[in-house]
């Protein structure tokens, strides 16, 4: 198996990582790819920081590390190949715009998605022709994916057309900010990468179909799909980067060896 391990280099590792590292690299053979889409919080710093830690771990990656920001020109290929075939449209929406058209009396409570409020189809009969508009979101719409299948480790899985319509809908792929977007550029360079298993948290666990539907799509590989526990806290609340106490530099600090802090994974999730 083929897999990866995908930071943002936007603040420290925490055990979260280092758990979600342990895990590609126990189930295969694993790449490293920096996802630093987002220039305004990615620093060189930080990228730098996940290379020692990794290394500090004794976790190793195969082949040369991937990094978005060096990959807009694949996603606009992508894009542009969705975009002639009319299965996007542009989408002018602010969050609040969204949330109050997905709040209106005859909609009921608005329903969340993988990607928070699910999109209303207020601008889905936006024009679509020509050449693909820059500096606009673009919105995949949700009525051309069709029923899909994949597999969760050995367990088949599938979701059919109308369930994407109505608790996923027109998911973004393309911000106007970052000229793509986590969807987009994960399905596209997990191809890329060759990976055959993807390893992830069981936070994102509810974007799959969205990556299926793209593979679909753009005629890209299916790996496999496995989604594991997540790393918490005494109280129960998974880690983040604002936790800075539970970094793996600050375990470092502390006297942790890396064997240590790996044994305490396996055995337990829930960060000392």
């Amino acid at each position: 198996m083929i897999t990866r391990f995908a930071p943002s280099p936007t603040g420290p590792l925490h055990l979260g990582h280092a758990w979600a590292a342990m895990v590609a690299d126990d189930l295969g053979r694993m790449h490293l790819r920096i996802e630093d889409i987002d220039r305004q919080r990615s620093k060189p710093e930080w990228e730098a920081a996940i290379f020692d830690d990794l290394r500090w771990l004794g976790l190793d990656w195969s082949g040369p590390v991937m990094r978005q920001s060096e990959r807009m020109a694949a996603y606009g290929a992508a894009l542009d190949r969705l975009w002639a075939a009319g299965l996007l449209f542009p989408c002018t929406c602010n969050r609040r715009d969204i949330l109050a058209a997905a709040s209106a009396p005859q909609e009921g409570a608005p329903l969340l998605g993988p990607d928070g409020v699910v999109y209303p189809g207020t601008c889905r009969g936006a024009p679509r022709g020509g050449a693909r508009p820059n500096g606009v979101a673009l919105r995949l719409d949700a009525r051309v994916v069709g029923d899909l299948h994949w597999v969760e480790r050995d367990k088949p899985r599938t979701m059919d057309a109308a369930t994407f319509r109505d608790t996923i809908g027109d998911v973004v792929l393309a911000r106007r900010d970052f000229g793509t977007s986590y969807h987009l550029a994960v399905t596209v360079d997990d191809a890329a990468q060759g990976i055959t298993l993807v390893t992830r948290g069981h936070d994102l666990e509810e974007a799959t179909p969205i990556h299926v539907a793209l593979q679909r799509l753009l005629d890209l590989p299916r790996p496999t799909y496995h989604h594991h526990d997540l790393v918490r806290d005494a109280e129960g609340r998974r880690l983040a980067k604002r936790d800075d106490a539970r970094s793996i530099a600050s375990y470092r600090a502390a006297g942790w060896t890396a064997q240590a802090l790996k044994d305490r994974l396996r055995q337990s999730r829930i960060a000392p």
